[in-house]
């Protein structure tokens, strides 16, 4: 589905969103209030039809309809959508006038429309990904999935979970021929996908009752941890249970064989070479994401040489924090003993990963109380900060955050990758709870969600990454203004995170145009960066199988701070940055351009 939504959680708090009211029509004439009510009626309807194409990001949105289904993985599914795409565009025309709609559904309109424009155009490249990887990929999904957004509320529920069990033989046939036909065509991942994907695999099949071990299994665990919750009686829970037992056996056990068999062929024929260059239309595939990831018209040597830029002057920052706590070495050198003294690191135990746990709680909720001076708009939705999981924390992220659901029925939830202290200093944790918690991606998400008025597709849209993520490394600097990074440490893990950004867009674009190895990726993080060889990898794989996302998160935060900085300028004593906020948040997602716009049009009205 075109906006579906890929984030995973769970937790049992129960909230009611509170949807605020976006008044489009104050002002308008009662033909032009009626043509953008139908409109906006018109967008909602597309918004539901495609739902119907996404049983997976119905779950997500807390809806139990086809909840035991997955999505169709197929070609024939593929043209079908894409049919329904260009179908759109043509009801469109037919259905909405445009020039008789109020400004925010012209707004809508034009959002609309791009939307489905890029879908479409972008159909040519569908074959040039890697959908199993490790990063993400439907055999990491499934059991992030079940666990983390597959309530059991009832008996149907828990009826539903086993049948998704059993689909999953039919899901992973559609992925292996998916697989295949990119390897026909030479899209095959770079060798070291293989082996920790592999892990993964064997991992989501291991434990009781597949095994005959003191372990359980995560999904097993899962239901019957649900299961035992619902008010039905004992022999009714057992015969659940007992079923459940039955689907991981028989169909999801020999999925997994399935395709870690073929997976293992799939190996041999792999190579080392990283970039997308290696496609037969590398060059205008990785131009076209930069152009869908940016929504700028950058080009990959201009993202390169503003990556080389910021990482010079983030580092002219860095030494005047070096020199402040008197380091006497080098800028690298002050790298290492970042990276290396026991000080800036919580204990690789169960004791020292619930310490770091707790502090990160504790940063969301001093935050809370600051949220008064810089939003007018707040979330209803709550927030929690959990671990990743231990099945999956070895191949996740250092740090995500996961939506809320629709209904209220899931809160936010911002996720800590405990595996590997080492990876996760003491002295970065203020900057990542802010950019995935408070008041970063909660803030941007939840808000938009709770935004009546606007259409489903702009409350629940997340296809401008740019935007989405450029919000959130704009809200790790943004406490400072507050007074938070009183501690030079942890001020210098702000500039270090800053500067992680900045060299993604050096080491993105150098592996996917400049034909840079893994290896020359992984050399740049660790001489340019105090962070772990650990991060290094990760981030370095992470660019390889997903070109072009990691440029979206400086080049977005860039255009919020000119943006700010012109209104700033132009308002003088006039400028609220509550106010700037409110234009950059109740809008939803959004291309930079479109906020450009709309940033210069709050100016225009206020001065």
């Amino acid at each position: 589905m075109k906006n579906q939504i890929i984030l995973i959680a769970f937790a049992c708090t129960l909230v009611t969103c509170q949807n605020r009211d976006v008044n489009t029509n104050s002002g308008n004439s009662k033909e032009v209030q009626a043509a953008s009510k139908t409109a906006n009626e018109f967008f909602d309807k597309i918004y539901e039809e495609e739902l119907d194409f996404s049983p997976i990001e119905k779950s997500y949105l807390g809806r139990k309809e086809d909840n035991d289904k997955w999505d169709e993985m197929s070609e024939a599914h593929d043209e079908r959508v894409q049919e329904f795409y260009k179908n759109v565009l043509k009801r469109l025309d037919e259905e909405v006038d445009y020039n008789s709609l109020d400004e925010q559904t012209k707004l809508s309109y034009k959002l609309f429309k791009k939307g489905y424009e890029n879908e479409i155009a972008d159909y040519e490249y569908r074959y040039n990904n890697y959908p199993v990887n490790q990063m993400f990929g439907m055999h990491s999904h499934v059991p992030s999935f079940l666990i983390g957004i597959h309530g059991i509320d009832t008996e149907e529920d828990a009826k539903a979970y086993i049948a998704r069990l059993n689909g999953v033989p039919k899901l992973f046939d559609q992925l292996e021929t998916g697989l295949q036909k990119r390897a026909d065509r030479g899209v095959i991942p770079p060798k070291f996908v293989f082996g920790r994907v592999l892990d993964d695999c064997k991992n989501i099949i291991s434990g009781y009752p597949l095994e005959k071990t003191e372990d359980d299994n995560a999904i097993y665990v899962d239901f019957e941890k649900k299961v035992k919750k619902l008010d039905i009686d004992g022999d009714k829970q057992k015969a659940l249970i007992n079923d459940c037992a039955n689907a991981l056996e028989n169909s999801v056990k020999p999925a997994y064989k399935s395709l870690i068999n073929y997976l293992t062929k799939l190996e041999n024929k792999a190579t080392k070479d990283d970039g997308v260059w290696k496609f037969k239309d590398g060059a205008p595939y990785f131009d076209n994401r930069l152009a869908r990831i940016t929504t700028t018209d950058l080009t990959a040597d201009q993202i390169h040489q503003l990556g080389l830029d910021e990482v010079k002057r983030i580092h002219a920052e860095m030494t005047k924090i070096k020199d402040k706590v008197g380091y006497e070495g080098t800028l690298q050198e002050f790298f290492v003993f970042m990276r290396e003294d026991e000080q800036f690191y919580y204990p690789n135990t169960d004791e020292g990963k619930a310490d770091y746990m707790k502090r990160a709680t504790e940063i969301i909720d001093d935050m809370r109380g600051e949220l008064d001076k810089l939003f007018i708009t707040k979330p209803k939705a709550e927030m929690v900060v959990k671990a990743v999981e231990k099945y999956r924390e070895k191949s996740a992220g250092k740090a995500f955050y996961s939506s809320p659901a629709e209904d209220g029925s899931r809160p936010g939830t911002y996720y800590a990758n405990t595996y590997n202290m080492e990876d996760m200093p003491k002295y970065q944790m203020e900057a990542l709870a802010y950019h995935e918690g408070i008041p970063g991606h909660h803030m941007q998400l939840s808000i938009a969600q709770e935004m009546n008025g606007l259409p489903m597709f702009r409350r629940f849209g997340g296809n401008y990454t740019a935007y989405v993520e450029g919000w959130a490394l704009y809200t790790e600097y943004l406490p400072k203004e507050l007074g938070y990074y009183s501690d030079p440490y942890s001020d210098f893990g702000r500039l270090a995170m800053e500067l992680w950004r900045a060299c993604r867009l050096v080491v993105d674009t150098g592996i996917h145009s400049q034909k840079w190895t893994r290896e020359e990726g992984i050399d740049y993080y660790m001489s340019n960066t105090p962070n772990s060889r650990g991060d290094a990898v990760k981030m370095v794989e992470r660019h390889i199988v997903m070109p072009g996302q990691a440029t979206a998160y400086k080049i977005g935060m860039i255009k919020i701070l000119e943006l700010r900085d012109m209104a700033q300028k132009q308002l003088g004593d006039k400028f609220d940055i509550r106010e700037f906020h409110e234009v950059v948040l109740t809008n939803g997602a959004l291309p930079l351009d479109v906020l450009e716009d709309l940033v210069n049009d709050y100016v225009a009205k206020n001065s």
